[in-house]
């Protein structure tokens, strides 16, 4: 068409502008990339500015010839036999840039994949309820959400997608696959999937509306606190500080944190949560670019559980921030941790938010335990491992907490 294929040399020019600040922000991907994968992982919202100052690699040169970027564009606008739109081109090159890391995790999202990102974080959006991750070009499941409809079918961690409606998934980013898997409240999406390296298996799952709260409570018999985090948000920090409140006013005599399919989120909320337990100047995790400390997180405020005797429930759902907490209790003998080796991942993710609603999500660095232990992609043993098999699920049996509460009541 016309509209989308001619460009005067007024427009030409504003997209040699644009172009310039494409290529400067879309190269923060390289220059500050390090070792290590994440979705879910703490997330950090920071400007382009703050980006570009944050990066490590002094490799890059500070000028890019970017000239046959152009003559790529030059020529698609002038000989291309068909309809053309600026918008997604430049999307098109974002995601290039992104994509050309090789981490998965680093990617560029447009406005709408940038809108449902942000849905997701604060726990609301129509779907199945199952957190994704990539590795390497599969679509892996992370955890399936307890309660919703992903859970109920019997989609488990670590579970492959295969395909989706019928088509491959392979080398979908997680973004891509998000966008086909959601849809209508009532609506089903086919999905196969391969269960350990081996096992194909055929879901027709029906999308609900997913909301879910960050963290529940409750006191359990024999005087024990239960504490549900499934996700680290915005509201992760004040609903478990309430609960923490709760349980020390009821002298419980112990408290169970159940992080398990937790995929992470927030790492601020993360610390917060921690801090439930330790004393101020405790450390937290530390975070690495390469094999150089560049900052450490360490308690704060008021240690409202302190001394009183915790486990930690974790399984290979429980990611990212969910592993920092769980490390650092343990670390620092606050707790015993329960269940399942967690996934590994220790990553961060920075957010670029760019002027158009659209956002670049950056790997800029991995996380250590206090003790120095390395997350990423190693995962986190528990003290007492104890499994939780598909029978148990389907008869609704939880023998992770039941150890939880024999080892309380010791």
């Amino acid at each position: 068409m016309e509209e989308s294929t001619n460009i005067d040399k007024e427009q030409k020019n504003k997209n040699k502008i644009g172009f310039t600040k494409l290529i400067t922000i879309g190269f923060v991907a390289l220059m500050i990339f390090s070792l290590g994968v994440g979705v879910g992982s703490g997330r950090v919202n920071i400007g382009p500015d703050a980006a570009l100052r944050s990066g490590v690699s002094k490799d890059l040169p500070a000028d890019l010839d970017y000239s046959s970027v152009e003559q790529v564009y030059d020529s698609l606008r002038a000989n291309y036999d068909g309809e053309l739109k600026g918008e997604e081109l430049l999307d098109g090159l974002k995601e290039g840039l992104a994509k050309s890391t090789g981490d998965p995790y680093t990617e560029y999202l447009n406005p709408t994949a940038a809108k449902e990102f942000d849905e997701d974080l604060n726990g609301s959006f129509s779907g199945i309820g199952a957190e994704l991750s990539k590795d390497k070009e599969l679509i892996v499941i992370i955890s399936p959400i307890s309660g919703f409809p992903a859970e109920k079918a019997g989609l488990r961690p670590k579970d492959v997608i295969a395909e989706i409606n019928g088509e491959s998934a392979y080398d979908l980013s997680v973004s891509e696959a998000v966008k086909k898997i959601r849809g209508e409240v009532g609506t089903k999406v086919k999905l196969k999937v391969v269960r350990d390296g081996s096992e194909q298996l055929d879901f027709e799952i029906t999308r609900e509306k997913i909301t879910i709260p960050s963290v529940t409570s409750e006191i359990l018999p024999d005087n024990i606190g239960y504490l549900k985090v499934s996700r680290f948000a915005e509201d992760t920090s004040a609903l478990s500080r309430e609960a923490a409140v709760k349980f020390k006013n009821a002298n419980v005599k112990g408290v169970i944190l159940d992080v398990r399919g937790d995929p992470g989120g927030l790492l601020e909320s993360s610390v917060d949560l921690a801090s439930l337990w330790l004393e101020n100047g405790k450390n937290v995790l530390q975070e690495k670019r390469g094999d150089v400390v560049v900052k450490t997180y360490n308690a704060k405020g008021t240690p409202t559980l302190k001394g009183i005797p915790t486990v930690v429930l974790i399984n290979e759902g429980s990611a990212s921030a969910s592993e920092i907490l769980a490390g650092a209790l343990r670390d620092n003998n606050a707790a015993t941790l329960i269940g399942q080796k967690t996934f590994g991942k220790g990553s961060v993710q920075s957010l670029v938010r760019l002027g158009d609603d659209s956002v670049l999500k950056i790997t800029i660095a991995r996380w250590f335990t206090p003790s120095g232990k390395n997350i990423d992609k190693e995962g986190i043993e528990p003290d007492q491992k104890v499994e939780r098999t598909d029978e148990d699920f389907k008869n609704n049996k939880d023998p992770q907490r039941d150890a939880a509460l024999n080892f309380l009541k010791k």
